[in-house]
């Protein structure tokens, strides 16, 4: 079958394209704003990209379009399709149907740490013989990929609570139908096309519908959202983590260390290269997740030890002159918060340079502007890029005072942050898309002659 994907550069869809290669089809597809990494690997596992939606695209005649969701009423190319009656299906659909029917899916669900925890799981089961088949939001560094078809029951998926597509507004994760699922946490987010939190409840509520009754929910005991969603009705086992007397994993960064406890005390610990109680609550997750599939703490605990975390995670892109660039997908004030806690922990009284776009549909819809100065509290000075926003980002961040810059031009924000920035820093890039490639452009300006 050859299909063509709309919207194939998105993290959702690029996974796709390259587990319907695996597949045996033939995928071509199309996009606009392409950027690494998933260009790379689309272009790796020989994808043919193309630049735009021009109608021209149907001459491929391929035997199924695929529509991401990020395809709107209105582009050119889906009006096309929808005018001359062609076929064509969502993305989790698609996957449902040619690739998870059949197999323990295992589902990663909640606002913060979908792809750390995905990951962490899809690793833990390899590491145990397990081979099992992925589909993450984000690079593995463990796997080098986002996605892999797999051979074995098993496949790993981070289970997003977005719209499905223009023609679905059901949540990703109803298609996937689990046998374990993960729910991480839940806070307001999404703001374009959810009302309120109670909206969102009811999409999780939605997936826990769709468990068997063989199946398990891990859940976060400390998420009051979470357990309103079973309270309203849940027919599968439930094991809660970060429970006080149950499942939980403490830990100190200082020494690496991780450990699991459960009702009876600590059951086994070990020692693992990341940090922060957010990381050390996604390991808890994915350890009594994999447990459901049949690996004992103890191997998941040795396996956790060899976790590499994921590509733009906390990842370093480089280091000059002794400040360093970090690169993090963190964009909503919760995950920006917590990633700033994190790298303060890691370097103590050093200056912290907070870099941030507000380019996810919730920041730039303003709905959360307010939350922004706290979020950066421990930062020492914030850089926003405040192009394309339907609010003034200056404004926003007037309680930070001279702490905070905006910019609406990337190399004049560029041009300030080297101005700034002094040997010993440790400059924190956040940002769910490409950002203009500000890293590179940040490292090349601080290499330049003062």
């Amino acid at each position: 079958m050859h299909i063509h994907i709309l919207g194939i550069c998105g993290t959702f869809m690029g996974g796709v394209a390259q587990l319907a290669v695996a597949a045996g089809h033939k995928v071509t597809g199309c996009d606009a704003n392409v950027y690494p990494p998933m260009s790379d690997q689309l272009r790796g596992a020989g994808i043919e990209l193309i630049e735009g939606f021009d109608t021209a695209q149907l001459s491929q005649n391929p035997d199924l379009f695929v529509i991401g969701n990020a395809i709107s009423r209105g582009n050119p190319l889906l009006e096309a399709i929808l005018d001359q009656g062609l076929p064509y299906m969502s993305g989790p659909q698609w996957l449902a149907e040619h690739v998870l029917q059949g197999r323990w899916v295992l589902g990663v669900a909640g606002t913060h740490g979908k792809t750390t925890t995905s990951s962490m799981l899809a690793w833990i089961l390899e590491d145990a013989n397990m081979a099992p088949g992925f589909l993450i939001g984000g690079v593995p560094m463990n796997f080098g990929v986002s996605a892999r078809l797999g051979d074995t029951p098993f496949f790993v998926i981070e289970a997003d609570e977005y719209d499905t597509a223009f023609c679905d507004k059901r949540s990703k994760f109803v298609h996937y139908r689990p046998r374990t699922v993960v729910l991480n946490n839940l806070e307001f987010d999404h703001a374009d096309i959810f009302a309120d939190l109670g909206a969102i409840e009811t999409q999780f509520h939605h997936l826990v519908r769709t468990l068997p009754s063989s199946g398990l929910i891990v859940s976060n005991a400390a998420e009051a959202s979470l357990e309103r969603v079973l309270t309203r009705g849940s027919w599968t086992p439930v094991e809660r983590f970060n429970a006080e007397g149950g499942y939980r994993c403490t830990g100190d960064d200082a020494d690496g260390q991780l450990i699991l406890h459960g009702q009876n005390g600590e059951i086994g610990r070990t020692i693992w290269a990341l940090t922060g109680d957010h990381n050390r609550a996604n390991a808890c997750a994915a350890l009594l997740a994999a447990r459901h599939v049949g690996v004992p703490f103890d191997k998941g605990l040795e396996a956790l030890s060899r976790f590499v975390n994921v590509k733009r995670r906390m990842e370093v892109r480089g280091v000059v002159r002794d400040i360093t660039v970090y690169d993090d997908f963190a964009h909503h004030p919760t995950a920006i918060a917590t990633t700033v806690a994190g790298l303060r922990r890691k370097v103590g009284n050093a200056r912290i340079l907070a870099v941030f776009e507000p380019r996810s549909n919730t920041m730039k819809l303003g709905t959360m502007k307010s939350q922004l100065p706290a979020s950066l509290r421990e930062v020492d000075l914030a850089f926003c890029y405040g192009a394309n926003l339907g609010w003034d980002a200056a404004e926003a961040l007037t309680p930070m005072g001279e702490r905070a810059v905006v910019e609406n031009d990337l190399p004049t924000l560029v041009d300030r942050i080297r101005q700034t920035a002094q040997p010993g820093d440790h400059i924190l890039v956040m940002s769910n898309g490409g950002f203009g490639g500000i890293h590179g452009k940040l490292l090349a300006a601080l290499a330049e002659p003062a």
